[in-house]
């Protein structure tokens, strides 16, 4: 134990050294200060110390709160995984980062975490994820590992932590643990008096095991001292404000206020009075989570089972600090000669800050070997990596002379389902409810639903004629999530991780409500963040399924699409393109090359990234064409022209997604009275655009023959040429195509919701029908009237 409570004093002292150092460099600088770290990295000095140095094994994988990245930095730096330099570097360019980062940091981040309570319920899908790969037979010569969450106490008022409880529940969640940083404070405030008993009960309503650690040695041995039941009595009535105010204040403040409310009881006031208010400082500091010891004991029984635990820890922010429990702590900051008496008091000489075991009292060949014989490091790099797993050359489907790219999607997803082989085991999807509703149903059939103990659907035994086979078992393929879009996003994030987390690829894809990715933004942004791998569909989408109204009508969600990183948007028209889609994104999301660009798209594809399908309900004309690898390639890249511009062109109409028709109608009514009218069919307005600011971007920094696909489909167009843009979303999502070589446009979406009606209703209300396009190229394009005007359909 002496060396782990040496090594507690070291990440504390290093975490606040990187914090001081960081704020002094802002001193010089742009000024900005690091608040919320001290206090916050300080309360969990002790739990980190022993979960990284004693508890956790290779197999087992942490989202690090937040503020508590100091210390996490700190650790790795002991173990030799952090440099220096970015130690130093802190919060600054290619520095340490504020808050743990799967894809920023270089040393042993499992989770990213930041938006407080994602990485929370990260851990508990993962460990869901880690059952769906177990059952199937998966990655089982290797332990279980448990996925642990280290949690602020204000942290649980997020409600997505909750939803993931619920959905944690659901699926006989196991090998969990999350562990509460109870320090009472939050960013602004003492939390409320009670709250761990809220806390208890919530978990315990889940099936968790709940381990509170409220008292230390210290303590537990003063309660079995002669009056030591009163202390304990007091210590536990007292409240958050309080305790937090008199830590703060010191020994004193504990004595006078102990002394007036115990004073004059017998035993207890002997009990107070033999010990100095130093000692009683130190005492009254020794809760349940700053004391190896309890901590440790309490971790040691919890890994003798499989069942999900919360520990509720009581800590006190700033521990270890000048600032220790005073209200304002989460933004204050240690002053230069606060910092000088900390160092004096950790024995840290001048000059020899940074030295990984300066002021320690064990001998610095113990810590070494002591730290080379740490459980967690002994397998050495804990990222994964998995086969890349073949995709088929060609998804077929069985084409109809019309229907929708949703409907088409199902057709895709069950073909397959009924292929044998790597590939489609490999694939896994989930949906918040929404499975037969986003056309996931014959897919299900095929291949079951997810369970890890079979359970049998109970209309098909009772002979119920179905449509579908609601069969769970370790087998099945589709994971049904409730209604929640936090909880599918999650998801998605932990199954597109589960080739680096579990050692096995899997290929998730995942459907919803297209207006419901607003819901779930949060996290969608936060399994980017991560660079999870997944396949989003995303249907009905637009005021394309118009009786619905405004609650099921989407609009931001192309420019949501297009600025996202780490995600590549589609919205195809038809359901060949699709298919070439779909088999794409299957390869996509399994690539990790570099971050070069294509010379012939500028797009950075060789890295990978997620995928998100915009779909539609309305069933339209397929063509009936041969997609030949020219065609198959520009669809992917973003556009082609199905209709291309001769010389003269006066007007050009650049549609995307179920707006197909009235963008061909209007260009062939359009056709008598404007010359050379082309008709530009845009796949993904995001790797058009993306594509084209990598060209620009290479250009200004000396590439000249940079040129990207949009770059090459609009060049030669007429400078007088118009540009009439279209789609049920909003307008902007293709404006700025004009930009490329500065045609005027005019571009036609939807920027308010609410309507309802008929699709015919709904497109004139908002002037994207075939009229509102010819009157918009009325409008934008000088020339004679077009004649047809008004005869559109």
């Amino acid at each position: 134990m002496t060396i782990l409570s040496d090594l507690e004093r070291k990440v504390l002292w290093l975490a606040t050294w990187m914090i001081h150092h960081a704020n002094h460099l802002r001193d010089s600088g742009d000024g900005l200060k690091v608040g919320g770290h001290q206090a916050s990295s300080a309360s969990l000095a002790t739990l980190m110390t022993a979960l990284y140095f004693h508890v956790l094994r290779p197999q087992d994988r942490i989202a690090v709160k937040p503020h508590a990245s100091p210390i996490f930095h700190a650790i790795q730096y002991l173990f030799g995984h952090q440099t220096l330099e970015k130690l130093q570097n802190f919060r600054g360019y290619h520095g340490a980062q504020s808050y743990p980062s799967r894809t920023k940091d270089g040393d042993d981040v499992d989770f990213s975490t930041g938006s407080v309570g994602l990485g929370v319920a990260q851990t508990l899908f993962s460990s869901l994820a880690q059952d769906y790969t177990r059952a199937k037979g998966w990655r089982t010569d290797r332990p279980e590992g448990r996925m642990v969450a280290l949690i602020g106490d204000a942290e649980m008022d997020e409600g997505n932590i909750f939803e993931a409880l619920l959905e944690g529940w659901k699926h006989g969640l196991r090998n969990t643990w999350w562990i509460v940083d109870y320090n009472r404070q939050s960013l602004d405030a003492v939390v409320r008096e009670g709250l761990w008993q809220r806390f208890e009960s919530i978990f315990r309503n889940f099936g968790w095991d709940v381990v509170i650690l409220k008292h230390g040695t210290l303590q537990r041995a003063a309660f079995q001292e002669e009056g030591g039941d009163k202390l304990r009595q007091w210590i536990d009535a007292c409240p958050n404000q309080l305790y937090s105010a008199l830590t703060f204040q010191g020994g004193a403040a504990w004595r006078k206020r102990l002394m007036d409310d115990l004073g004059d009881q017998g035993p207890v006031s002997q009990l107070i009075e033999q010990r100095s208010d130093e000692e009683l400082a130190r005492l009254m500091a020794n809760l349940g989570g700053h004391d190896l010891p309890s901590i440790i004991e309490a971790f040691e029984a919890a890994r003798r089972h499989d069942r999900p635990t919360c520990f509720i820890a009581y800590t006190i922010k700033g521990f270890g600090l000048p600032l220790a429990g005073h209200k304002d702590n989460h933004a204050g900051l240690m002053t230069p000669s606060q910092v000088e008496m900390l160092r004096k008091r950790m024995n840290v000489r001048a000059e020899h800050e940074w030295d990984a075991f300066e002021g320690l009292a064990s001998d610095e060949q113990a810590i070494r070997s002591f730290l080379a014989k740490v459980p967690f490091i002994q397998e050495g790099h804990r990222r994964y990596t998995a086969p890349i797993v073949p995709v088929p050359e060609h998804i077929s489907f069985a084409n109809q002379p019309a229907m929708s790219t949703q409907q088409g999607f199902g057709l895709l997803m069950h073909e397959i389902g009924k292929s044998d082989g790597e590939f489609a085991s490999r694939v896994v999807t989930t949906s918040p409810d929404v499975t037969v509703s986003t056309n996931l149903g014959a897919w299900v059939n095929r291949r079951g639903l997810f369970a890890r103990e079979a359970m049998a659907d109970v209309f098909k035994a009772e002979k119920i004629p179905s449509t579908f086979n609601w069969t769970f078992s370790p087998q099945g393929q589709h994971i049904e999530l409730g209604i929640a879009e936090m909880n599918l996003f999650v998801m998605l994030s932990a199954l597109g991780l589960s080739h680096s987390i579990h050692g096995e690829r899997l290929l998730p894809v995942g459907t919803l409500y297209d207006p419901f990715i607003e819901r779930g933004l949060d996290a969608l942004n936060y399994a980017c963040y991560q660079d999870a791998r997944f396949i989003l569909a995303a249907t009905p989408s637009g005021v394309t399924l118009a009786p619905e109204g405004g609650a099921h009508q989407s609009i931001a969600t192309p420019l949501i699409g297009m600025a996202q990183d780490g995600l590549a948007a589609f919205e195809p028209a038809y359901v060949d393109e699709l298919a070439i889609i779909l088999r794409w994104a299957f390869a996509y999301i399994q690539r990790s090359g570099d971050a070069e660009p294509d010379p012939r798209s500028w797009l950075r594809d060789k890295t990978g990234g997620a995928v998100y399908l915009r779909l539609s309900t309305r069933t339209i004309d397929q063509p009936k064409r041969q997609v030949d690898d020219t065609l198959a390639r520009d669809i992917v890249d973003g556009g082609y022209w199905m209709r291309k511009p001769g010389p003269n062109a006066e007007i050009v109409v650049a549609y995307s997604g179920a707006l197909a028709p009235e963008a061909i109608n209007a260009v062939g009514l359009m056709a008598s009275d404007r010359r050379d009218i082309g008709l530009l069919a845009v796949t993904s307005a995001d790797r058009l655009n993306a594509g084209w600011s990598a060209a620009s971007r290479a250009r200004q920094y000396g590439v000249p023959g940079a040129d990207s696909h949009v770059e090459r489909l609009l060049k030669g167009l007429p400078a007088s040429c118009t540009i009439i843009t279209v789609l049920d979303g909003h307008p902007a999502t293709l404006a700025w195509i004009g930009s490329v070589y500065g045609h005027r446009t005019r571009a036609l979406g939807v920027e308010h919701f609410g309507q309802t009606g008929t699709i015919a209703d709904l497109y004139r209300h908002y002037g994207i029908d075939t009229d509102g396009i010819i009157a918009a190229a009325q409008s934008a394009s000088p020339g004679k009237p077009i004649g047809l005007l008004g005869y559109g359909t």
